[in-house]
């Protein structure tokens, strides 16, 4: 696949403290060193633990994102994806400087854990009276490295080192002792997992683009956040509800020798906090099934979610994927341990930094329908009795024109991605098959002409949605009023030319395109305009009308924003108008 790799900056250089710029320019209560690139809080209360973090940029909102009150209290940026070096970790230490102690939280990369760990030591050098209020915190939480090949390194330290973070933060703005702090840390550190899937990888500002080799239906499992390749490759891309199992599955399990490295029971009793981490490039649309499928998924193995989190924490610039991290809480009966009743109090904790996603502090209720609501009818409500001269002839009409325009869909779409916004063959081929399905149920009969047309526009507003599906059901409604009105038993020439004059004039009450207008209202003008001269008459009208949008400026429709002189050029004909020439053309073969 082609990796997204145009960006907005002045240059690559400064595009980090360009950012960090705009970060403490939205959030007044940060501060920024720009020669160090640290952000802190610019009014620390200096009588409690303090947190510090920080590593590669490219994360976002990971780390800088994370400083406030109740989470990290500094955070010290690396050039993108590189570890900012121990000269400037050594400043953050220095600019946290407190009378309780300091807690220092890295994820495990080997960059991090050196500059990091080497600032702490050349602190504690430095002073030796504070050298045991200095705590070193490293966060591994992927699964997808296993402990053959991770025995050296570990695990690499992914999203689960955001809820550190809060954790952390909120127990250290209670006041505790930073060993409290840190072995609260270090116990939500030991319960993480964490499993990342992409479909392609990201690009570095400022850097070639690289060649991914990820093929156009293949996604990755356990991809890193630096662009590291994954754990394995899957194609096709399969469903949600097949991959999420597969993925919590390496998470959960206890029989996996290279894993199992969460102390999951398995037996109904776990309890967990889940965040859905969106990696920097998914859509919010995608991200909310992701996390529905996720939830069911936890459900039917037994997992109780006490809260659930869901948004971007810890990304990889623009790379379309997402991760899953479960902390498993501990039991009841746990002893030696920080109970679950505090871990989730302190997740609850209020906190203004600018990375922390709102959570409702409760467990995740399952969505329901109100039993109070009505429930709709679609019961028959007309007594007309019109049936079609033939009706055969008139159900393989219907056929022929759903299975044209499900052809047709790769070509509208094609033309609709230039001269609007890419789904109007999408939402064609939607009406089409869902019209099909209601032949195949006789809901749709010539036998009922009246119930057909009804049903026709019933399915343009539910199964289509948008612009055209509003204006195919505004015009199949009216086109049924006008059939009910007919004293004829037969669906003749005539009927349909009175019918359809009437229901494109009840079109136009609601909207304002106009034949010339490249909108589907020309071809569907001329063919009604033409029909009493006969069928054939009409679907020449029909085509001519939409192939003349090709030179057409758009004066309606989403055409009207687009470049006019280019689609002249292009000779890029309306979508719209286009998919009623296809349903014509089929009708009168």
């Amino acid at each position: 696949m082609v990796v997204q790799s145009k960006h907005f900056l002045n240059t690559a250089p400064s595009l980090v403290l360009d950012s960090l710029e705009g970060l403490c320019a939205i959030n007044t209560h940060l501060a920024l060193d720009p020669i160090h690139r640290v952000v802190y809080i610019a009014d620390q209360d200096r009588s409690k633990v303090a947190l510090l973090c920080g590593g590669g940029s490219g994360h976002e909102p990971s780390h800088s994102g994370f400083v406030g009150q109740g989470a990290l209290t500094a955070a010290v940026c690396g050039n993108v994806f590189a570890s900012p070096s121990a000269g400037q970790v050594r400043r953050g230490i220095d600019l946290i400087d407190n009378e309780k102690g300091t807690v220092i939280v890295v994820k495990n990369y080997t960059g991090d854990v050196l500059n990091f760990g080497l600032a702490k030591e050349e602190y504690a050098a430095r002073y030796p009276d504070k050298a045991d209020r200095v705590k070193f915190v490293i966060v591994g939480d992927d699964v997808a490295v296993g402990r053959t090949q991770g025995s050296i390194v570990g695990r690499r330290g992914l999203a689960g080192v955001c809820l550190v973070y809060k954790i952390a933060g909120a127990l250290a703005q209670t006041g505790a002792s930073v060993n409290e702090v840190y072995d609260v840390a270090q116990f939500v550190s030991s319960r993480l997992g964490t499993i990342g899937v992409g479909l392609d990888h990201c690009h570095v500002p400022g850097t070639a683009v690289p060649d991914t080799h990820l093929g156009a239906n293949e996604l990755e499992i356990g991809l890193g956040i630096h662009n590291e390749s994954g754990h394995r490759r899957i194609s096709p891309v399969p469903p949600l509800f097949e991959l999420i199992p597969t993925l919590l599955e390496m998470i959960t399990s206890t029989t996996d020798k290279e894993r199992s490295f969460v102390p999951f029971k398995n037996d109904g009793t776990d309890r967990v906090v889940l965040l859905v981490n969106n990696l920097g490039g998914l859509s919010e649309l995608e991200l909310g099934g992701v996390v529905a499928e996720v939830r069911r998924a936890l459900d039917k193995s037994g997992i109780k979610i006490m809260r659930l989190l869901s948004g971007s924490f810890m990304t990889s610039l623009n790379m379309p994927g997402f991760s899953i991290t479960m902390l498993l809480l501990p039991a009841a009966n746990d002893t030696g341990t920080p109970s679950a009743d505090l871990i989730l109090s302190l997740l609850d904790d209020s906190t203004n930094t600018p990375g922390w996603k709102w959570s409702s502090r409760s467990v995740p209720k399952s969505p329901s329908i109100s039993s109070s609501l009505p429930t709709a009818t679609h019961e028959k409500a007309w007594s007309a009795s019109l049936k079609a001269p033939d009706i055969n002839q008139f159900n393989s009409a219907v056929e022929r024109a759903c299975r044209a325009l499900i052809t047709a869909e790769p070509e509208i779409t094609r033309m609709d991605s230039i001269a609007g916004d890419g789904d109007c063959g999408l939402t064609l081929k939607g009406g089409a098959t869902a019209v099909l399905e209601a032949l195949s149920k006789n809901s749709i009969s010539g036998n009922d002409v009246l119930g057909s047309v009804i049903t026709v526009s019933r399915i343009a507003e539910g199964a289509m949605g948008g612009t055209s599906g509003a204006l195919y059901s505004i015009f199949f409604s009216a086109l049924a009023q006008a059939l009910a009105k007919s004293s004829s038993s037969t669906a003749t020439q005539e009927v349909w030319c009175t019918a359809l004059e009437a229901a494109l004039g009840s079109l136009y009450t609601y909207t304002r395109a106009r034949p010339p207008s490249r909108t589907l209202v020309d071809p569907l003008a001329a063919f009604i305009g033409a029909l009493p001269s006969g069928l054939a008459a009409a679907v020449k009208a029909a085509r001519e009308a939409a192939e003349g949008t090709k030179d057409i400026e758009a004066k309606a429709g989403r055409s009207a924003y687009v470049d006019s002189t280019k689609l002249i050029t292009e000779q890029v004909a309306d979508p719209g108008a286009w998919g009623v020439k296809v349903v014509v053309e089929a009708l009168a073969q």
